[in-house]
């Protein structure tokens, strides 16, 4: 049995709590959400770069391919319809995380998670026996909604569910199923590309009713979260289940302060209005910033249009196809090492190893590619060698990705919010998220004809920007109760100016020295 909640060493309290068998079942079925995201930013990339995709909706970009000797290879897939096919799912996921963030807030995690397998569900159904265009985006735009309550309630869940000492690593398993659904999507392509009748990508597409299956199904067999309960009144439930979570008898101490932090909640009439009081400066700020400046890492250059980029530096199909199944090996397995290590070594050292290792990667793509192909585009025949050297150096970036701002850009914004703003805090952050990845998608094709290896020095600046950030502003979030929270902001040499001394008074001081911040 652990010992007694008491005050820990790193200055918050201790609840005693196990890692218990029924806890880490119930978070790895609720991560599984991540799948339906990952197997559509896997999926779309290796889609749009199937010729008998592109010969039925998007003609034009086909002939440039094929026929257009004089085209920039740079600018083969220039084409803002086929932007939109990949971004308009983005756009979708940020208006409907709007709506999440009520129905997740007055009627728990649960409903959200199973909301968004059923948008998601019918999306892949119509893109899978889609005819037209107009049926492909439609089904885009359902997979977007299903997405953005997915994002809204799949993280919040894993960190109130997780116990706070492995409240990192269970909560990382939200972006290692992304990952997974990147992986299994590359996969997925390679082989569906070389089914004759020219068809497979239809297996692709409609291949994501399976990921929208799991989330359903495990919607309605999930727990809810205590927090969720408390927050509706069921607290007799909410005890019941918080002791079977923790695996303990002795929750009562926990069970209080969210008590405490529900009773705060309902003072809060205007969840969104509240988010602009100044106690709240900091969140908002992290809300914001954080999935800004992960989208601007250029990941998903890389991972929407993978086989497309690769097949623009010189690549064939089919080694093109192959190259995105490698960084997504990559990226699957890095991602276990963040799992491994965000509890371990913390979330601030994870960030800024990551950032310098992303900021050296670019640099070296951006001159291997900027010497090979120039400013006209045309390398001729690419060696073998430098293929793998270009491919050796993105698969280093993506692991400096996957163990810092991929999975962490998720943690953290889902742990740092107090519960009387956490739904329309998450939907700040998921909104955001969402606003800019329909952003980078929709110009990047454009972005990459023009800047062509420029492209690279460009995200890199915003990655040198994000780690100066993150070293000056973000505490560290390890080892730290949910619902104690609040205190690493009174403790932060900048943050500290802007809570009073009795904001999150229910609660126990940190030392000041025991939070690391700059």
């Amino acid at each position: 049995m652990p010992a007694v909640g008491g005050i820990g060493p790193g200055g918050g309290k201790e609840y005693p709590g196990n890692l218990t068998p029924f806890v880490t079942v119930t978070c790895i079925v609720a991560a599984m959400g991540g799948l339906i995201f990952g197997y559509d930013i896997g999926i779309s990339g290796g889609v749009t770069s199937m010729d008998p995709f592109l010969k039925k909706f998007f003609m034009s970009v086909y002939r440039k391919k094929h026929n257009d000797k004089t085209t920039n290879e740079y600018c083969q897939y220039d084409s803002q319809t086929l932007t939109m096919f990949t971004s308009s799912l983005y756009l979708a996921a940020l208006l409907s995380s709007l709506v999440a963030s009520t129905i997740t807030r007055r009627f728990g995690r649960k409903l959200s998670m199973l909301f968004g397998g059923l948008l998601f569900l019918i999306g892949a159904l119509i893109n899978g026996f889609a005819q037209a265009i107009w049926m492909l985006i439609v089904g885009r735009i359902l997979l977007g909604f299903g997405i953005g309550f997915a994002n809204q309630s799949v993280p919040l869940y894993l960190s109130e569910m997780a116990p706070y000492k492995y409240r990192g690593a269970l909560n990382i398993g939200f972006q290692l199923s992304i990952t997974v659904g990147i992986l299994v999507a590359n996969v997925l392509n390679y082989f569906f590309a070389k089914i004759k009748g020219g068809w497979g990508w239809r297996l692709s597409l409609g291949g994501a009713m399976v990921p929208a299956l799991i989330i359903t199904i495990g919607s309605l067999v999930l727990p809810d979260t205590p927090n969720s309960m408390i927050e509706r009144g069921e607290h007799e439930k909410a005890r019941q289940q918080l002791r079977k979570v923790r695996g303990v008898e002795d929750i009562d101490e926990e069970f209080n302060d969210l008590i405490a932090a529900s009773e705060e909640s309902k003072k809060v009439k205007h969840p969104w209005r509240n988010l602009l009081q100044r106690k709240y400066r900091p969140h908002l700020t992290m809300a914001i910033m954080i999935p800004f400046f992960q989208q601007f890492t250029g990941i998903n250059v890389i991972m929407f249009y993978a086989p497309v980029l690769f097949g623009s530096i010189g690549f064939k199909d089919d080694s093109a196809l192959m190259s995105a199944v490698i960084t997504g090996v990559v990226n699957v397995a890095a991602t276990v090492v963040s799992i491994y290590g965000v509890d371990k070594w913390g979330r601030r050292a994870l960030f800024l190893e990551g950032g310098a290792q992303m900021i050296i990667c670019q640099a070296v793509v951006a001159a291997a590619i900027g010497a090979k192909f120039g400013i006209d585009g045309n390398p001729g025949d690419l060696p073998k060698w430098y293929a793998i050297v270009v491919v050796m150096f993105i698969c280093i970036y993506v692991a400096g990705f996957a163990w810092s701002w991929g999975p962490l850009g998720w943690l953290v914004p889902s742990e740092i919010f107090p519960l009387e703003i956490r739904s329309a805090a998450q939907s700040i952050n998921v909104s955001v998220n969402m606003l800019f990845t329909f952003f980078v998608a929709q110009i990047f094709l454009t972005m990459l004809c023009h800047m062509k290896f420029g492209l690279f020095i460009f995200f890199g600046f915003f990655v040198v920007i994000m780690t100066i950030f993150i070293y000056f502003f973000l505490p560290e979030t390890k080892g730290i109760p949910i619902e104690e929270m609040g205190k690493v902001w009174k403790a932060h040499p900048y943050w500290s100016k802007f809570v009073e001394n009795d904001d999150y008074g229910h609660g126990v001081e940190l030392n000041k020295g025991a939070v690391k911040n700059v």
